[in-house]
């Protein structure tokens, strides 16, 4: 008893342990994924004195309509600027932005630029392609003041939750520069759906597993595990829809995991039901074979 006790006990602590290690590695990836989305990367640094520093943030991805938003914020340098850490202009600079169509920027002399949202479009990539979906976007950015080209330097950004992009740039003779990136699902989106896909299958063969266990014991009608079947067939549909970043129906995960979890637990629901009800059938013909014998046995003349 002593030895069976110390082996539950050293369970107990190994599954604590393996607790705690699991929850220190979520915690890890955690810090490691924001530390890694939350740096600002400089892709392009003039060597001119004066220039024109594009702090970009990507966000607002929607594949579906093949765009995302760009938040351009211009801070000025050298000579541009009206004093040291100064993010005032001290004259007007046009900037030009080409995604989906030309954007100007205009910025006023004593003022701090305002923020801007500029479209840009997605491309090289379907939706129904989820979790591993990928894109690619591409957008140039100028700038011009009244003496003719002001250098132009980008520092990129992340800010969408469900996305990760790795972008560079190129700088052309004309003075622009080519903001090439590519854009692919968040790392906790594909731990995520790795989840869900593996969560369909498991619960699919939970009910194949039951749906059994009743066909071959022969118990009949067990509402409690019919219920349980029916249950999830529909809670999966409220786990599918919730995966992030709203995948239209006919993904990838869909035909991975989704359609076939729903079709094996539909059967095994439908094999159970038919199932129970010949059983069903059987024990009432039989209750009612024992009643008639019964009956005609009390109709018998009894022993005087």
């Amino acid at each position: 008893m002593n030895a069976l006790a110390r082996l539950r006990g050293n369970r107990f602590a190994l599954a604590v342990v393996l607790l705690a290690l699991a929850c220190g590695t979520g915690v890890a990836l955690y810090l490691d994924e924001r530390d890694t989305r939350q740096q600002s990367r400089a892709l392009a640094v003039p060597s001119a004195p004066d220039w024109v520093e594009l702090n970009i943030a990507s966000q607002d991805f929607d594949p579906g309509s093949a765009q995302l938003t760009l938040f351009v914020v211009a801070v000025p340098h050298g000579g541009l600027a009206q004093g040291p850490g100064s993010s005032a202009f001290t004259r007007q600079v046009e900037i030009t932005v080409g995604a989906i169509a030309k954007t100007v920027l205009r910025t006023a002399p004593g003022e701090v630029a305002e923020p801007q949202l500029v479209p840009a479009g997605l491309y090289g990539g379907t939706e129904t392609d989820y979790p591993f979906d990928r894109y690619r976007f591409t957008a140039a950015f100028s700038a011009s003041d009244s003496t003719g080209t002001v250098p132009v330097g980008l520092v990129f950004g992340d800010a969408d939750p469900f996305f990760a992009v790795h972008p560079t740039a190129t700088a052309p003779a004309s003075g622009a520069v080519v903001l090439h990136a590519r854009a692919t699902r968040a790392r906790s989106t594909l731990i995520l759906a790795w989840f869900m896909i593996a969560a369909m299958w498991a619960l699919a063969l939970a009910v194949m597993a039951g749906a059994e266990v009743v066909y071959r014991g022969g118990q009949g009608m067990v509402w409690p595990a019919l219920g349980w079947m029916a249950a999830t067939l529909f809670a999966l549909v409220g786990m599918r829809n919730a995966a992030p970043g709203e995948p239209p129906i006919g993904s990838l995960i869909d035909y991975i995991a989704f359609f076939w979890a729903e079709a094996i637990i539909a059967t095994s629901l439908t094999t159970a039901v038919i199932a129970g009800t010949r059983v069903e059938r059987r024990k009432r013909a039989q209750s009612e074979r024992a009643a008639q014998a019964d009956q005609a046995r009390r109709a018998e003349p009894g022993d005087p």
